[in-house]
């Protein structure tokens, strides 16, 4: 390597400086001979005090047998993914997920790697959301059945499914784009079911990471790996009530594997445990993407599935129940006006129509983020009109291919049709802003003389 890179050394050295994860070398002795600044910054120890000993040496909380440096030394196997917690040189415990790799010539282990990555501020915040859940589910604000709203059809056949599914204690998978109320959904099937009175824990999959999962879901006995305490798991702490699993095909296949065997058998095992601890918890999962595109994808075990969908319930998007669209707006302007003091007497029938139009991406929750920033921006006892909301919902149409007509020649002309679109937004902005030229010139980004100008062009006056 020296012969074909020349400053082959500084250039490594200058590398493993620069990863965001710490690394540590030790030689066939087990004694560190390189430790980089990251791993320094976790363990709250200066490198230079650390070079020339061994992890125990350094660690009070780090017995040699528990260390994974010493036991690949030992065995020569490498180690992936493996939780250690443990106290630093400033005595705050900390959470790493380590990889750890021999180095091996002639079949004999010359230097072990170790790999760090620093989850703790992770493991806080997540413990930290759980137990705001928890406080949450204590003051019992929770949804029910009367907060989901909705006449139509399709709708209705799915709030009558998972009316029928809160008096049971089958498994319920519930498929909905982001947005679209999986969490209203799960929440009513629990708060008007059977277990009502027994606990109700959300986890989203996909904020937390599969190897602090597990041991969040399943619990720790001490002695499973270094620094493993005797902890409930969520499934524990949920005994008798239902564990909401969001965006469940965002776990790893091992973890989804290890969730079939608790739904088939009854019981969980924590992680460095010996004894089963039987379990009767109602789980409820959520996809916000086609099951079964995600079966052939193989992001979704297809045995966990069938598992999972003892019951399933499909809400549909908003733009495919858009007869709805006014129910939510009514119930929204009524909720919107006692949280902000206002008095909104309703929407306009120009406005309404533009809000059926729009194609709703992001579901009920843009829906409703849309509607408190109209009545953030509405004056005290007035009517919601376009000039309170933000123009890609007010125009958002006027790209509609149905807008796009044809010259007599059966030609379009873009500049033209371009040249509408400018005109609408810009009197639209202006009306907003009571004709207020500096301030519309602001809204839109650019200069005050260029809107004056398009102004001219468009022949826009004030009415």
């Amino acid at each position: 390597m020296h012969s074909e890179i020349p400053n082959a050394e500084k250039i490594l050295a200058c590398l493993l400086e620069n990863l965001e994860e710490g690394i540590q070398v030790v030689d066939s002795d087990g004694k560190t001979i390189y430790y980089n600044s990251v791993m320094g910054k976790v363990e709250g120890i200066e490198p230079s005090e650390v070079l020339g000993k061994k992890v125990s040496e350094y660690l009070e909380d780090v017995k040699e047998d528990d260390s994974t440096l010493m036991n690949v030394l030992k065995t020569g196997e490498k180690i992936v993914g493996l939780i250690q917690h443990y106290s630093n040189g400033y005595k705050k415990k900390v959470t790493t997920i380590n990889t750890t790799v021999p180095v091996t010539v002639d079949n004999k282990v010359i230097a072990v790697i170790e790999i760090s990555k620093d989850m703790t501020q992770l493991k806080e915040l997540t413990e930290s959301i759980c137990k705001l859940q928890n406080l949450d589910k204590k003051l019992n604000r929770h949804y029910t059945f009367k907060d989901i709203y909705g006449n139509n059809p399709t709708m209705k056949i799915a709030i009558e499914k998972a009316k029928k599914a809160s008096v049971s204690s089958s498994s319920v998978l519930i498929y909905a784009e982001t947005g679209s109320g999986k969490e209203v959904f799960s929440q009513s099937i629990h708060y008007d079911g059977l277990r009502k009175d027994k606990p109700f824990i959300p986890i989203n999959c996909a904020a937390i990471p599969a190897l602090l999962l597990e041991g969040m879901l399943f619990g720790t006995e001490k002695g499973g790996f270094t620094g493993a305490e005797n902890k409930k798991g969520l499934f524990e702490e949920a005994n008798h009530g239902t564990i909401l699993l969001d965006e469940v095909n965002s776990l790893e296949p091992y973890l989804q594997s290890k969730l079939l065997r608790v739904l088939q058998e009854g019981y969980i095992r924590p992680i460095g445990g010996t004894k089963n601890i039987d379990i009767d918890v109602r789980i409820i999962a959520t996809l916000n993407e086609e099951p079964e595109k995600l079966i052939e994808s193989g992001k979704l075990r297809k045995d966990f599935y069938y598992r999972l969908c003892v019951l399933r319930i499909n809400i549909p998007p908003l733009r495919e129940r858009k007869d709805d669209i006014p129910i939510f707006v009514d119930k929204l302007i009524e909720k919107y006006n006692k949280i902000l003091c206002k008095n909104i007497r309703g929407i306009d029938d120009v406005m309404m129509k533009k809000l059926q139009e729009y194609h709703w991406e992001g579901n009920v929750r843009e829906l409703t983020n849309v509607i408190e920033a109209a009545i953030n921006m509405a004056d005290y006892n007035s009517i919601l009109t376009e000039n309170y909301f933000d123009f890609r919902i007010a125009y958002e149409n006027c790209n509609n291919d149905s807008d796009i007509t044809a010259n007599n020649e059966g030609c379009f002309n873009l500049e033209n049709y371009m040249s509408d679109i400018e005109k609408k937004i810009i009197e639209r902005m202006l009306k907003k802003n009571d004709f207020n030229v500096s301030r519309t010139a602001r809204e839109l980004s650019i200069s005050r003389q260029n809107l004056q100008y398009k102004i001219k062009i468009h022949k826009l006056v004030e009415e």
